[in-house]
């Protein structure tokens, strides 16, 4: 779609466990899950430079999340990590850096495919203070849902 339709759009994938880093579309069907946390704050962080590199006028994150974050990158490069619940220290960084992103106009479409009513609640309040958009979704749904949340988007601008 991004290649026919939309050219001069780009399309950057980042995965976020222990720390975010970018992937190749090409390297997407190779992807595995690992014995990592989310650092969803690090996902948010790294997405927000590219797309300041970009300088595009219609800057969106598209997250695909469990909605769990559970690693958080310290000032000092430390990886502080807890599986545990939701820990305020990290919930609380991961929402700044969704505000962050608010400030530079970047919208984040957060699709959730976890149904935990704690994950949700997380992800509500990462919503609301982006001021984007949430999708409850599941892995049967997910590509469908992505692909009327982009086009809708484009016909916005």
């Amino acid at each position: 779609l991004i290649r026919t339709r939309y050219p001069k759009d780009t399309l950057e994938v980042v995965v976020f466990g222990d720390e975010a880093r970018r992937l190749t579309t090409r390297d997407l069907p190779y992807l595995t899950v690992g014995p990592f946390h989310t650092n969803t704050r690090d996902g948010l962080r790294l997405s927000r430079r590219l797309l300041r590199r970009a300088r595009s006028a219609n800057m969106q994150i598209f997250m695909i999340t469990d909605g769990k974050p559970s690693a958080l990158t310290l000032e000092d490069g430390r990886i502080y990590t807890n599986s545990w619940g939701l820990d305020p220290m990290i919930v609380n960084r991961t929402i700044d850096e969704a505000v962050a992103c608010r400030r530079e106009g970047i919208t984040i479409s957060t699709f959730m495919i976890a149904r935990d009513p704690a994950l949700v609640e997380f992800v509500e309040n990462l919503t609301r203070a982006n001021k984007g958009r949430a999708f409850y979704t599941g892995l049967d749904g997910l590509g469908n849902d992505l692909f009327v949340d982009y086009v809708r988007n484009r016909r916005r601008r």
